[in-house]
């Protein structure tokens, strides 16, 4: 019903790819994720108004889009995706608004051999790039050129906020794996609802498994659940999480299987994996998200952190 109701509206549409800004002029950017949003609105700052289409607790890889998301997009002057199947519901209608403006899949700009490979379909890959830090702070400068191409007269102006915006990800990165290292090396196997933290077990030396692959659309089998349990007991795990966008049940069945076995291990705290925190709070933002995530981590798998994270702004304990 879509493809034949919306995408041909679209196509009728007349847009246009670049635009001039005048004195009150600003640039209208639609992102998918609010990662994305984060990124856009630090490089764009005032130049632009910035709108993600999914907030707190929601599931990329099963998002569909409302009427009033197809009338934002209708009306941006450039949109913003992760790409790499990450919004998969969303593909047609990506595909058909490229055709009319820019629509930039973020995460395929990267250097091919920067990405991980799908370990079940021959030229796909992990989508969840933001978990690395250096990795998501090469996109800034991807951002910054899609401005300043579409928005000429602020070039400066973006190329200054992107330096600033990558400085703090460079202390954010230090921090990170600062807090991290800090984990005994026979405790850095990260255990989560679904297979999202790849490349920040890449990125900082920890053993990564999910209960689900790394679609959420993906079934967690039985089977997957009792050698995940066999995991734990017999490495002597003692924390596994819970995610922010995905149902906690799973991961109870392993606090649970593994209870029948003699072992507790408990839920080491709530994971901010495929959406941020509310918006405006500190984990609403990519760098507040990653502390939090960084910071329970370690202090959960036996390392130290700053009970309040990074910059004093978690609340103690979290």
């Amino acid at each position: 019903m879509l493809r034949r109701r919306v995408l041909p509206t679209l196509l009728a549409t007349s847009l246009f790819s670049a635009v001039a800004l005048g004195a009150t002029r600003r640039l209208t950017i639609v992102t998918t994720i609010a990662q994305i949003a984060d990124l856009a609105g630090r490089i764009a700052g005032v130049r632009a108004e910035v709108r993600s289409l999914m907030g707190e607790g929601v599931d990329p890889h099963t998002y569909r889009q409302t009427r009033p998301d197809v009338l934002a997009l209708r009306r941006a002057d450039l949109v913003l995706a992760n790409g790499l199947g990450l919004e998969a519901q969303l593909e047609d209608l990506l595909g058909a608004l490229a055709r009319e403006k820019p629509v930039i899949r973020l995460a395929e700009r990267l250097p091919v051999q920067r990405l991980l490979a799908h370990p079940e379909f021959v030229s796909k890959f992990d989508p969840h790039v933001w978990m690395d830090v250096a990795l998501w702070r090469e996109l800034v400068d991807v951002v910054r050129d899609e401005l300043a191409r579409l928005d000429p007269a602020d070039a400066a102006g973006y190329a200054e906020r992107a330096r600033a915006y990558r400085t703090e990800l460079d202390a954010l990165e230090a921090y990170a794996r600062s807090v991290l290292a800090s984990v005994p090396s026979e405790r850095r196997v990260l255990i989560t609802a679904h297979d999202a933290f790849g490349y920040f077990g890449r990125a900082y030396g920890f053993e990564v498994r999910g209960i689900q692959g790394l679609s959420t659309e993906s079934e967690a089998g039985l089977s997957e659940i009792e050698r995940l349990v066999r995991l734990i007991v017999e490495r002597g795990i003692g924390a596994v999480f819970v995610e922010s966008s995905v149902a906690e049940r799973n991961v109870k069945a392993l606090v649970e299987g593994a209870a029948a076995r003699g072992w507790t291990v408990r839920i080491g705290g709530r994971l901010f994996s495929d959406a941020m925190g509310a918006p405006g709070t500190w984990q609403g933002t990519y760098v507040g998200m990653i502390d939090h995530n960084v910071t329970l981590i370690a202090r959960a798998l036996g390392g130290e952190a700053p009970a309040r994270g990074m910059a004093g702004r978690l609340a103690s304990g979290e």
